[in-house]
C-alpha cells in the first residue's frame, strides 16, 4: 500500500498507476491525457466490444465518469463531515442504465472535462491535511486522498485496457 493514504488493497491496481506528482498535478495531467486518447480513437471503435458483454469505449469513458463522481463524492463527504459511512456502487448496474450508444464520443468528453474541471476545483479548495481525513466506504476505511488517487488510476487502468484489447 502507498504510504500515508488509507484504502481496501483492492484499489492498489489503480493506485500503482499514479506518480508522486501533487494530486491536482495528477487530476491536471490525467485531464489531457484522457482527452487526447479517447478524442485518438477512430469513430468506427467507439462502439466496439472485443467480446461479447464487455463495454466498447465509451460505456468506459461513460464508466470513468461515473466513477470519478463516486469517488469525487466520497472525497467531499469525508473532508467536510465526521464519522462518514458511505456504501458501495455497482459498476454493472451503473453501466446497465447508463446506455451511452446514442452519446457521441464528443458528447461523453464533454462531460468528462466538466466533471474533471469540478473535481479539479474540489482539490484546490482542500488544505492539505484535508487529504488525510477519512471515513468509510464500500466497508473500508477510505482517504481523501486515496479516493483522488483511485480516480487518476482508474483512467489510466481503463486508459490501457482499451490499447491493449480494443485498438
Amino acid at each position: 500500500m502507498t504510504p500515508g493514504i488509507d484504502y481496501n488493497p483492492y484499489y492498489e491496481t489503480y493506485i500503482s498507476l499514479t506518480g508522486d506528482a501533487h494530486i491536482v498535478d495528477q487530476l491536471i495531467q490525467g485531464l489531457d491525457a484522457t482527452t487526447a486518447f479517447f478524442k485518438s480513437i477512430q469513430p468506427e471503435k467507439h462502439d466496439y466490444q472485443y467480446e461479447a458483454g464487455k463495454w466498447t469505449p465509451k460505456e468506459v469513458l461513460l464508466h470513468i465518469i461515473d466513477t470519478e463522481r463516486v469517488f469525487s463524492y466520497r472525497a467531499l463527504q469525508f473532508a467536510r463531515a465526521e464519522n462518514v459511512v458511505i456504501k458501495g456502487f455497482d459498476q454493472d448496474e451503473f453501466a446497465g442504465n447508463a446506455r451511452p450508444v446514442n452519446r457521441s464520443m464528443e458528447n461523453l468528453l464533454e462531460e468528462y472535462k466538466a466533471v474533471r474541471q469540478s473535481t479539479i476545483a474540489m482539490v484546490k479548495s482542500f488544505a492539505d491535511t484535508t487529504l488525510h481525513r477519512r471515513g468509510e466506504a464500500s466497508n473500508s476505511q477510505l482517504s481523501v486522498l486515496a479516493a483522488l488517487t483511485i480516480i487518476a488510476g482508474h483512467e489510466i487502468h481503463h486508459a490501457n485496457i482499451i490499447k491493449e484489447r480494443y485498438l
